[in-house]
């Protein structure tokens, strides 16, 4: 299996993910002390992904399947 068709298999799988969730999240953790005192801060973030990425991401996949396929 040729290193350009893994990248096509992991580009529509990247698009089909991004359009059925959507978005994801995650969560960073801050440390603080200043002096005695100790703080933490948990914060979670989330990110959108925009429809058009994942329909780009299966595109660009198709072809490069197509392309190994010719060459």
């Amino acid at each position: 299996m040729s290193a350009a068709r893994i990248v096509a298999i992991v580009l529509i799988a990247a698009g089909v993910f991004a359009l059925v969730y959507g978005k994801f999240s995650f969560s960073s953790v801050h440390d603080t002390k200043v002096g005695p005192i100790a703080m933490k801060v948990n914060e979670k973030q989330t990110v959108n992904v925009p429809e058009w990425a994942g329909w780009g991401a299966i595109a660009i996949g198709g072809l490069l399947l197509l392309a190994g396929r010719k060459g």
